[in-house]
């Protein structure tokens, strides 16, 4: 019996149209008494700007426009999907019911009957989304899949805390993965350590129609910092040697897109040379689940990834989760 792989077959991303670089954000806190800047910015993170959605975007409406994307790059009609798989930690409705999945399928036209559902591993997400799909595909229960990575962190973000609501944005990144007799997905692996959940959070519960404690991301970046260069580190090296590879011969490493310094870190650790890091988060900010996806569309469209190369993909979020793709695009 022939062995059945999955393989990338097209990418999209989409960007809302509203840009804020550094300047403007420290602009908007100066309204507020909040003192920050682009140096100030930039030095900690490597971001120079980042997109937020507009006020009747939501993250399906982000997420739709990725997808169509992926669907033409991949020469597909939307009614061959026979599954949408989709990343998010700020789903349109609050308890995340409807999926923001099925809400993508509807705007999408597509009547089919194919399965819809949404994955919260927050940054970390996408990653989980392409396992669960390889497999997927590799039992022989879907031959096309539709994995979106989409956010709208802009949300959930306490302006008045210079320190978080500087380095996220939003956006959303989608791949159509389908079954193929060659080898695109080589290994994936999948983390988490709930006893970390305190460190990156939004505490806030609904409760009897409104919100209990606080609905705004609060996160300990110093222990986010020291856990994440860790765990990314051992994800890379184990889906590596189930690959049967060594860091040598990945073409690109393609990070979540968090704090340049993370990424850097990550990078040196596995003997990665820096060219060969892909890096959207000057112009992104964090997208979270949205990051890697939009970060690999980046370099496929500029022409930097080709086909037959090898690709690293890694993320870590709250949870804490953690999870990695190697892929021979």
């Amino acid at each position: 019996m022939t062995a059945v792989y999955s393989k990338i077959l097209g990418t999209g991303s989409y960007l809302p149209a509203n840009r804020l670089t550094n300047d403007d954000m420290a602009a908007m806190l100066a309204k507020d008494g909040l003192e920050t800047s682009d140096e100030w910015i930039f030095s900690r993170s490597g971001i120079s700007a980042r997109h937020f959605a507009a006020e009747n975007e939501l993250t399906s409406d982000l997420a739709v426009k990725a997808s169509n994307a992926a669907l033409a790059a991949a020469k597909m009609t939307k009614d061959e999907i026979d599954l949408i798989i989709l990343a998010t930690s700020t789903p349109d409705n609050l308890g995340g019911f409807p999926s923001t999945a099925c809400v993508v399928q509807d705007k999408l036209g597509i009547t089919n009957g194919s399965a819809a559902f949404d994955v919260q591993a927050v940054c970390s997400g996408f990653a989980y989304s392409l396992a669960v799909a390889d497999s997927f595909i590799r039992s022989g229960m879907y031959r096309k899949v539709l994995v979106i990575g989409a956010e709208t962190f802009s949300r959930i973000l306490d302006f008045k805390d210079r320190g978080t609501c500087v380095l996220f944005g939003d956006g959303a990144g989608a791949v159509v993965l389908g079954a193929s007799d060659e080898p695109g997905v080589l290994a994936t692996a999948m983390h988490a350590d709930g006893s970390y959940r305190d460190i990156l959070c939004v505490p806030g519960r609904p409760e009897n129609g409104r919100i209990a404690g606080s609905g705004f991301l609060v996160m300990d970046g110093q222990a986010v910092f020291k856990l994440a260069v860790k765990v990314l580190d051992q994800v890379a090296q184990e889906v590596l040697a189930k690959a049967g590879l060594t860091a040598a011969d990945i073409d690109w490493l393609i990070p979540h897109q968090a704090n340049i310094r993370i990424m850097e870190g990550t990078a040196k650790k596995l003997g990665i040379a820096r060219e060969n890091v892909v890096v959207t988060v000057n112009e992104h900010g964090n997208t979270s689940a949205a990051s890697i996806p939009l970060a690999l569309d980046a370099a496929i469209t500029a022409g930097q990834i080709k086909r037959g190369q090898h690709l690293l993909m890694e993320g870590v979020g709250g949870g804490f989760t953690w999870a990695a793709a190697l892929i021979k695009y």
